[in-house]
């Protein structure tokens, strides 16, 4: 998010910097040090900084707030809790780390099982609580339902807080398929039908309105028996253009909710 906001981020991966080097990453595989993830220098630039942010005493917020400011980002960018949270992936060899599995696996495993782990001993961050408390608007991204929006809905009282909201969410799927990533084998694993239907009843306890893609074929019966209304839209944000008609789209449903 740091990078999004900044305009640094590498647009051909959407993860890390653009144009970063990896002279500290090849010096160490030299030197036998394996890294799983090959993080660019001034990618650990910013964890260093943000380690020693903590080692000194900030909160994680505190310490994401710095890094926003250092960066000239203007939003609020905040994470959901101060506390350690991990998922956990379940496949049949082992269970290892959500990054095991996405970047030294490459996903390719077959996944028996998503762990959250301290997500249930886990707080809302003060920030983000704040923020939720002075805005009555909540809008969920097309991101991986479970690995990137579960931590955050399984925190201790966010779903009650969320049930008070307008709630608009964009699907991830088109079809029967993700448009990116594992969210297809993980819906799976948690016993959700791979489909905008599947991910709309996954966030059926607080939505209000689905924002699905308009070459998806789903029957919009399926969200009136979850409790949503259901907007066809192109989802597809292949360019800056269609990004921006995405968002003024789903900005717009706001104004004209419609709790079924």
């Amino acid at each position: 998010m740091l990078y999004l906001f900044s305009d640094q981020i590498d647009r051909k991966k959407w993860w890390g910097i653009e144009h970063d080097t990896f002279r500290t990453y090849e010096r160490m595989k030299e030197l036998g040090i394996e890294e799983s993830m090959k993080l660019g220098d001034m990618d650990r630039a910013t964890h260093i900084i943000r380690s020693n942010f903590i080692r000194d005493g900030a909160s994680l917020t505190d310490a994401t707030v710095k890094l926003s400011s250092l960066f000239g980002i203007k939003a609020n960018i905040l994470p959901m809790s101060d506390d350690p949270v991990s998922t956990y992936i379940g496949t049949a060899e082992e269970v290892m780390h959500f990054q095991d599995f996405w970047v030294r696996r490459r996903g390719e495993p077959d996944v028996m099982g998503v762990d959250i782990r301290g997500v249930s001993e886990a707080s809302i961050s003060p920030k983000v609580l704040e923020a939720l408390e002075n805005d009555d608007n909540v809008l969920i991204g097309p991101s991986n339902p479970i690995t990137s929006i579960g931590p955050i809905i399984s925190l201790p009282g966010m779903k009650e807080i969320l049930q008070e909201k307008n709630v608009v969410a964009v699907s991830p799927i088109i079809g029967n398929a993700p448009v990116s990533g594992p969210a297809g084998k993980l819906m799976q694993a948690c016993g959700l039908e791979v489909s905008s239907p599947g991910v709309a009843e996954y966030y059926q306890d607080f939505l209000t309105t689905f924002v699905f893609d308009e070459r998806d074929q789903a029957d919009e019966f399926a969200f009136e028996k979850i409790g949503c209304h259901a907007v066809r839209a192109d989802t597809l944000m292949t360019s800056t253009e269609k990004s921006k008609e995405l968002a003024e789209i789903v900005v717009g449903l706001f104004d004209n909710i419609v709790c079924l």
